[in-house]
């Protein structure tokens, strides 16, 4: 390829990955509070079919935008429901939300498949710097949710680093029993990042709808909130480190249909299911590499009860 199809490559790296960035942000903010919520693809599924209704019926990207917020943050709460105050199995209550918002968001859709969107959200082009040779088309003529993005994921390692809040999630995701000791409300941190976390899921689907693939077709994140949940463990729980997972995996869906449009004979199928097979390889690398420190909240997944302090 010469030197302006990498340049493509690569700023479709960066919008391919912006979705992923979203909900592995959210799946990783959960994670911290010690709740694991395999809930994404479906949070994903139901921000994606709500923002793309409420923007085509309203003609307001942002009140959609708003549509797939409370979406994933209601189905979040569900599960903060199940999982903090019933305590019930993290695992099964999130694979039930999946299935739940796969389900929900094709009801939802019904009627709106292939209506197209003509009121997405439109790149910008920033002075200066979307002029400059290369870079500017890489990393400076995108839409307003990417910078986003990255600006999100350096706040919240910001917030959980160097902040008494981000202490508080930490030690509730590490020792609830230490954390309730000392006066923080185990149950209410864990209730906000969850909802957090889905609202976030939520965006990152109206992302697929709005943006990326501006439409609404059932079952349209195909997976990617499953890569979200893969990309936490892959950025050892860091959110600045969920930022290159995000473009690695964005960089890999991006070269996927390049090579579909450049008429490389490689069969579709194979070339569909290559992002899940680089998350896989990833995962093992990882798990191999960083089977000491892997830096998993040490309370993840196991459910509080005060009572049994």
């Amino acid at each position: 390829m010469d030197i302006n199809a990498w340049t493509a490559l690569l700023a479709a790296t960066i919008v391919a990955g912006t979705p992923i960035l979203f909900a592995a942000a959210g799946e990783l903010l959960a994670e911290r509070s010690g709740i694991l919520n395999l809930g994404v693809e479906g949070m994903m599924l139901v921000g994606a079919a709500l923002g793309f209704i409420v923007t085509v019926n309203t003609g307001n990207h942002w009140v959609g935008l708003l549509a797939a917020l409370a979406g994933g943050g209601s189905m979040a709460a569900i599960h903060a429901l199940v999982t903090v105050s019933l305590r019930g199995n993290q695992v099964v209550s999130g694979l039930a939300l999946t299935i739940f918002g796969s389900g929900l968001s094709g009801f939802l859709g019904k009627n709106y498949q292939g209506i197209p969107m003509n009121y997405g959200f439109k790149s910008l082009d920033l002075p200066v710097l979307s002029d400059l040779p290369y870079l500017g088309a890489v990393f400076f003529r995108h839409d307003i949710l990417v910078y986003f993005s990255v600006i999100l994921a350096l706040f919240m390692w910001y917030l959980l680093y160097k902040t008494k809040w981000g202490l508080a999630i930490r030690s509730v995701g590490e020792n609830p029993q230490a954390a309730d000791a000392v006066g923080i409300d185990v149950s209410r941190i864990r209730y906000l990042c969850t909802i957090a976390g889905g609202m976030l899921a939520g965006l990152g689907g109206a992302y697929i709808s709005l943006v990326y693939a501006p439409t609404w077709q059932e079952n349209m994140t195909a997976g990617r909130g499953w890569i979200a949940v893969a990309l936490v463990i892959f950025a050892l729980w860091n959110p600045t480190r969920a930022v290159l997972g995000a473009y690695l995996f964005g960089g890999v869906e991006a070269l996927t249909f390049r090579l579909q449009t450049m008429g490389i004979n490689l069969s579709s199928f194979f070339l569909a299911m290559f992002p899940y097979l680089v998350t896989i390889l990833v995962l093992v690398v990882v798990t191999i590499r960083r089977r000491q420190d892997a830096g998993a909240p040490q309370a993840l997944s196991v459910a509080y009860d005060r009572e049994e302090r």
